[in-house]
């Protein structure tokens, strides 16, 4: 990887888990760590600046060592305002992102989106396995920033529409579509522990 241009990755962190009944997901522990944990120590060895993205319990979350960056944009406003978070603060020209409740993301994600986005010269490359893409796993270019803060600012919220508009290209994990698992509810949490 030497000679690549650095990577800032972000853990986003920032939403309120409503699915899980309001409580905060980067936090409920699996396998007796909390799920950022599982999240970090995965990305960590694959970037060379790591954020994490909240906007509750930010002390609990600088504990692990990172900077916390909240959004910019009130209001809980989805992983778009994360990614803008994190752009806005990364020392590096590339971003990474992952969820927070994604315990079991793959290894060398970070390698195949930046092999990708070289090769096709694009703004922004996102994992996707069979015809399922996965926004919440990209990597983007720092120079979008503008493009998102303006996309943000005009009231959009959706990744996919946001993405639609740029150079992207997906990157396929057919062969790891496990690794992409995330856990929504009490119930997922239970069977994996």
């Amino acid at each position: 990887m030497s000679g690549r241009d650095k990577i800032t990755g972000v853990v986003l962190a920032g939403g309120q888990g409503s699915r899980m009944g309001g409580v905060d997901k980067g936090l409920v522990a699996l396998r007796g760590r909390p799920m950022v944990a599982w999240v970090l120590e995965r990305l960590g060895p694959q970037v060379d600046e790591l954020l994490i993205n909240a906007n509750q319990n930010v002390e609990r979350y600088a504990v692990f060592g990172h900077p916390v960056v909240p959004d910019d944009i009130a209001g809980f406003a989805g992983p778009l305002a994360g990614l803008h978070a994190a752009l806005s603060r990364a020392q590096h020209p590339l971003v990474a992102t992952a969820p927070c409740d994604s315990p079991f993301l793959p290894d060398d994600l970070v390698s195949r989106l930046h092999a990708a986005l070289v090769e096709q010269d694009a703004e922004l490359a996102v994992a996707r396995t069979f015809d399922q893409p996965h926004p919440v796993f990209c990597l983007c270019r720092r120079e979008v920033l503008p493009h998102l803060t303006e996309f943000l600012a005009g009231g959009g919220r959706k990744i996919d529409r946001w993405y639609g508009t740029l150079k992207v290209v997906e990157v396929r994990f057919d062969d790891e579509e496990e690794a992409f698992r995330n856990i929504n509810t009490r119930d997922e949490l239970d069977r994996l522990e």
